[in-house]
């Protein structure tokens, strides 16, 4: 019980306050067998992947938007922000403020859920891109390629809490 605890503890927050895919990769998918960050991407990945979709698009809902308002007030969680701010997000003109505005509301007014890249090493220009070209996908494949981008951010966690 008290490993299972230790787990929670330090991998819960890896998917965007969604400890209940930690949870089910310990529970279910055999996590404390785990030892290296691959390794437990995988179990935890399978345990996203396997749950229903409305699980799956609670877990989309619960990332914010990039350099959106959450990131302006200071109320990203810390792996967040240091992601965001890897990618210049937290420098951002007012110009770009207002770019990103329009396509964060334009993008859940297509999808009804926010935006999700993972922005580690990327550009603002990058990331500017990618809205631009996702915006003219359909909900299925956005749907897809959020979950996806959740596997690269959750991969970049893992791999800060697990170095080599």
């Amino acid at each position: 019980m008290q490993l299972r605890k230790e787990f929670l503890a330090r991998f819960g927050g890896v998917f965007e306050h969604s400890a209940w895919v930690a949870e089910s990769a310990w529970d279910d998918r055999g996590a404390a067998q785990c030892r290296t960050a691959e390794e437990l991407h995988a179990v935890m990945t399978a345990a996203m992947r396997a749950a229903p979709r409305e699980k799956q698009l609670a877990l989309i809902n619960a990332h914010p938007d990039l350099a959106g308002r959450l990131a302006m007030a200071g109320r990203l969680t810390a792996d967040s922000t240091k992601e965001q701010k890897s990618a210049g997000l937290a420098f951002l003109t007012d110009d770009e403020k207002a770019r990103f505005t329009a396509l964060n509301d334009a993008y859940k007014g297509r999808f009804g859920f926010p935006f999700i890249m993972a922005v580690k090493n990327r550009t603002k220009g990058e990331i500017l891109e990618a809205f631009e070209a996702r915006l003219k996908h359909d909900s299925e494949q956005e749907f897809a390629t959020a979950l996806n981008e959740i596997e690269k951010i959750v991969m970049f966690r893992l791999r800060d809490l697990l170095p080599g």
